[in-house]
């Protein structure tokens, strides 16, 4: 089953920490606002992104979440995150440009199973 990220939980990206240290393609993901869409083009919401890996995690924002990367390749990051008391996941970013990320996650959020598949793009500022 694939569902899409509530405008309300993907706005709340924007209020965690940004990471100190980013590895391999992560790193050349530029900060700023960034967009969310479904694999039809459907809006899915907007945040102001510090810390690429918060991509891999949108459905437990912002409970704390630890993450972890679990591997990486020439243009993707595979990063598995736990959310206590709130649920666990695993996500493979797939950064296309700086200003261009592909989102597919899976994992359990309030008890429940999700899957997730959606296009970051950079619009601009915060």
């Amino acid at each position: 089953m694939r569902v899409s990220i509530p405008m309300s939980v993907a706005l709340l990206l924007a209020s965690w920490p940004a990471a100190t240290q980013q590895t391999g393609p992560l790193a050349q993901v530029e900060r700023g606002r960034w967009e969310l869409r479904a694999p039809n083009g459907a809006a899915i919401g907007a945040v102001c992104l510090g810390d690429p890996t918060l991509l891999a995690q949108p459905f437990n924002a912002p409970h704390p979440c630890s993450s972890e990367i679990l591997g990486v390749n020439d243009h993707v990051v595979t990063v598995g995150f736990v959310c206590p008391g709130m649920g666990r996941g695993r996500a493979d970013l797939r950064v296309e440009t700086p200003r261009l990320v592909q989102i597919d996650s899976q994992g359990i959020s309030n008890g429940t199973p999700f899957a997730l598949r959606a296009q970051a793009r950079k619009t601009g500022p915060c």
